[in-house]
């Protein structure tokens, strides 16, 4: 069903604005996998957008650079599932949707009342772990099918810089911007 959700929208998936920011996403996927590969315990999180990505935490530039030209490469030579990864907030997005959905399909019925909803606990929390089991086949079929672009075409990185901003809490946030162009 995803497949063919995304066919009826692939004029609106092949435009090209939409279709850099599939693609660099997808690169940014592939990065993070080539990091993981090399760096024990990983913390990282991304942000793709029609200009590039973002990384962010605490890594060497001299790594994300290998990790970024390795996907690249991989990517190019027809490794179009390192586009995909567990961790993608369209993952998070799907499984949050679906259990929400099933602890509102669970209280159903209740009129009133603390005990009623006591109640349906059980049935709420069965609802949300076939909401969680479903939502992970589902979440990576629409990266692949919607998020994420596989085929990085004519893409291209530019520049990988490093930056460094105060966090919330004070402390120092490392990131790297790695720009890229494409059709």
């Amino acid at each position: 069903m995803i497949k063919e959700l995304a066919k009826a929208a692939q004029p609106l998936l092949d435009a090209p604005y939409i279709r850099r920011v599939r693609r660099n996403h997808g690169l940014e996927h592939a990065t993070v996998h080539m990091l993981s590969e090399r760096v024990a315990n990983l913390s990282v999180a991304g942000r793709s957008d029609g200009e590039g990505f973002w990384l962010m935490g605490d890594l060497p530039t001299a790594q994300v650079e290998a990790a970024a030209e390795e996907a690249l490469r991989r990517m190019r030579g027809g490794d179009h599932k390192l586009a995909i990864h567990p961790n993608c907030g369209t993952s998070l997005l799907t499984t949050g949707t679906l259990v929400g959905l099933a602890a509102l399909a669970g209280s159903v019925g209740v009129r009133r009342g603390a005990l009623q909803y006591i109640g349906r606990l059980p049935s709420v929390i069965m609802l949300s772990i076939a909401a969680i089991i479903f939502s992970r086949p589902l979440g990576l079929q629409l990266q692949e099918h919607f998020t994420t672009l596989g085929d990085v075409g004519d893409l291209q990185i530019l520049s990988i810089t490093r930056s460094e901003r105060r966090g919330l809490q004070g402390g120092t946030i490392t990131l790297h911007r790695i720009q890229t162009r494409s059709s």
